[in-house]
Formats: C-alpha cells, sequence, structure tokens
C-alpha cells in the first residue's frame, strides 16, 4: 500500500512524516512528495497544513495541476483522504484568514477566527483539549471520547451540513475538530503531535 503525504511548502511538516512513518513500518509505503502521477496512483493521501488558510491555498496553486489532482483523487476516485489542521480547513468553500480566500470546496462551509469573546479566550488556541466524539468514524476506532488532542490555531472550520462533524472541542464554543464526508476525514487537531492517541488515528486511517 502507498500513502503520499502532499509536500506543497506549508510549513514543517516533519513531524507528520515521521509519525505516519512510525506507524508504518515497513508494512506502509510513505512517500512525501507533490507529484502529480504519485498522487493519483497513491491508495491514500494526507493533506497537512500549517500556517494560514490562504497561504495553504495558494502553496497549492503554486504547483501545477495538483489542485485538479486532489479533486480527482477525492472526488473522483473517491480513494481516502485525511486533511490535518488547515488541511482540513481547505475542504471548505471559502476562509476569511488574511484576506476571504477560495476553498477546495469538497464539504460546504467557510473558516472564520474563533470568537475569542473579547479577550476571554486566548488566541491562537495552543495545547490539550478534550474532544467529544459525535458520531461513530472509523478514524476513532479504539478512541475513548473526552481522549485529549493537542490544537494549534485561531480558525474554526463551520460547516453548513452539520451531520459531517465527527468530533467537536470546547474552546469559546463548540469548535469542529474532526468532519468526515464519504472517504474525506480531516482533523482540526494535530494527531502526530497527540502522543498514542494520536498515532492510533493515524493507524486507523492507514488501516481503512
Amino acid at each position: 500500500m502507498n500513502v503520499t503525504i502532499v509536500d506543497y511548502n506549508s510549513g514543517n511538516i516533519s513531524s507528520v512524516i515521521n509519525s505516519f512513518k512510525e506507524v508504518a513500518k515497513d508494512k506502509v509505503n510513505i512517500k512525501v512528495t507533490a507529484d502529480l502521477a504519485t498522487i493519483k496512483t497513491s491508495d491514500k493521501v494526507v493533506l497537512p497544513g500549517q500556517g494560514s488558510f490562504k497561504s495553504c491555498i495558494d502553496g497549492l496553486k503554486n504547483i501545477s495541476g495538483l489542485m485538479d489532482t486532489l479533486n480527482e483523487f477525492a472526488l473522483e476516485s473517491k480513494k481516502p483522504l485525511l486533511g490535518i489542521c488547515v488541511g482540513l480547513q481547505m475542504f471548505a468553500d471559502i476562509g476569511y484568514e488574511e484576506t476571504e480566500t477560495k476553498g477546495l470546496g469538497w464539504i460546504s462551509g467557510k473558516v472564520s477566527k474563533i470568537d475569542n469573546q473579547d479577550g476571554k479566550f486566548k488566541l491562537p488556541h495552543i495545547g490539550w483539549n478534550e474532544i467529544n466524539i459525535t458520531k461513530e468514524s472509523k478514524i476513532f476506532k479504539g478512541i475513548e471520547n473526552k481522549s485529549h488532542m493537542y490544537f494549534v490555531h485561531s480558525y474554526e472550520f463551520l460547516p453548513e451540513d452539520k451531520s459531517v462533524i465527527s468530533a467537536t472541542t470546547d474552546y469559546s464554543s463548540n469548535v469542529v475538530c474532526a468532519a468526515e464526508k464519504e472517504n474525506i476525514f480531516g482533523t482540526q487537531f494535530h494527531p502526530e503531535k497527540s502522543d498514542k492517541t494520536g498515532l492510533k488515528i493515524i493507524e486507523n486511517f492507514i488501516n481503512l
């Protein structure tokens, strides 16, 4: 099996790479590339994201054919894809970080700044927070509800269809921290930085 982590200059993704390789061991071939042919022939794709919504979308656009290839992989071939942090946010139609930016449009919704309630909640939201699993999900197999995951973000994904939400976390409000639609999965938290529980989520995705 081939799992490709898309490297499109979205920031330091070494922890994502290391965690996937740790879980995969020698059983799964982990590739790190933006090569279109490699992505097309992969069994699964991971879309990491660090930085702003705009910078990540720009990073995808700067590689000729990458957006089309990801659309084909996720929407036509319907093979499993995992978005992490801004990788999840880019599923939305539109994001408002830095400036209004069009997203991938895979899951209808928008990405807006978390309401910090006049400074009551610090932004960015950094650190461990409890997640509330709201529906059965293959990537949460063996994960206990109220587990703690590691977050670093100031913006939240607000999907139009609430049925795509698979987990939330309480930070100022019920912030969506995991969403899925058919073969498309995303986490706002960083499973690669969430200790053994996060590695279990990575294992679940690899085993889909």
